[in-house]
C-alpha cells in the first residue's frame, strides 16, 4: 500500500518568523496546527523534516542526530535566505533539544521548548516510542502481523547506534544549557509518558537568561501540540512571542 509521505511547510504571513521543529519519529504534522495558528496571527513559520523522518522506520535508523542538526541549521538559514532577520524557535521533544542547541549556537529571538528531554534515563521510553511508531507504520502498510514482528525485531537490533547518538546529543545540549541567553519559554505536559518531566525544571533552572518562564499542562501528553490543551498552548506561545523585543 502506498503511503502519502509528509512534506515540510512554509507559511508566510509577516516579517516575524518562527522555526518549528518536530520530535523524534515525528514530522511536520506535529507542528502544522501551531504553524496555521501563527499564520493567522501574522507570523511566518517554517517546519523542516529531518532526514529519515516521515519515512518508513528502516529509513529512520539510517539517519543520525548530526544529520538532523544539519537539517535544523539549513532550515534556519532557509528563513534567513527568504529575508527574515529575526527568528524565534519552537521545538517539540527532540526538536526542543535541537532548538535549545540553536539557541546557544545562533542569535535567535526567543526559544520555546516543549517536552524536551534532558536526561537519558529515558532511553526505554524513547525505544518504546520508536516501537510504537514502527508498528503503526507497518500496520498502516497493511502488513501481516507475523511479518511485522519479524521486521520489528530486526529494527530494534539495528537501532543501537541511533539511540546512542540521540543520548549523546541530549547530554551535549544539557551540558551547554547555561550558554542560553535568549528569552526562553519552557513547556511541559504533566502526563508526558515519553520523557523524564524533571527535564523542564532543569532547562528552566539552568538557562542563563533572566527572561524565562515555565508552564505545566495538566491534561496533556508528550505530543502536546496535538493534545487536549493545544488551543491554550497556541495562545500561550503567541503571548510569549508578542512579549519579545522584535525590531519589526
Amino acid at each position: 500500500m502506498k503511503i502519502n509521505l509528509p512534506q515540510p511547510f512554509t507559511f508566510e504571513a509577516g516579517e516575524r518568523a518562527v522555526l518549528l521543529l518536530h520530535g523524534f519519529t515525528g514530522h511536520s504534522a506535529d507542528v502544522r496546527m501551531l504553524g496555521r495558528f501563527l499564520e493567522k496571527k501574522g507570523y511566518t513559520s517554517h517546519a523542516p523534516i529531518y532526514r529519515g523522518h516521515g519515512l518508513p522506520p528502516e529509513e529512520l535508523i539510517k539517519s543520525n542526530p548530526d544529520q538532523w542538526w544539519a537539517d535544523v541549521k539549513a532550515a534556519y538559514n532557509h528563513l534567513r535566505e527568504l529575508g527574515y532577520k529575526e527568528i524565534a524557535v519552537a521545538g517539540l521533544s527532540l526538536g526542543g533539544v535541537l532548538g535549545l542547541k540553536l539557541a546557544y549556537s545562533e542569535n535567535i529571538k526567543g526559544m520555546v521548548s516543549m517536552c524536551a528531554p534532558m536526561y537519558f534515563d529515558n532511553e526505554k521510553q524513547l525505544t518504546k516510542g520508536f516501537k510504537k511508531f514502527s508498528r503503526e507504520f507497518k500496520q498502516f502498510e497493511q502488513k501481516d502481523e507475523a511479518v511485522i514482528e519479524k521486521e520489528m525485531d530486526a529494527l530494534i537490533e539495528q537501532s543501537e547506534n541511533l539511540f546512542q547518538g540521540v543520548g549523546e546529543t541530549i547530554k551535549e545540549v544539557k551540558s551547554n544549557i547555561d550558554m542560553i541567553y535568549t528569552p526562553t519559554f519552557v513547556i511541559q505536559a504533566e502526563k508526558d509518558e515519553m520523557i523524564n518531566t524533571d527535564s523542564a525544571n532543569y532547562i528552566y533552572d539552568n538557562v542563563e537568561t533572566a527572561d524565562k518562564e515555565i508552564k505545566w499542562y495538566a491534561n496533556s501528553h508528550h505530543i502536546i501540540t496535538m493534545d487536549k490543551e493545544k488551543e491554550q498552548l497556541h495562545e500561550d506561545i503567541y503571548r510569549f512571542l508578542e512579549s519579545l523585543d522584535w525590531e519589526v
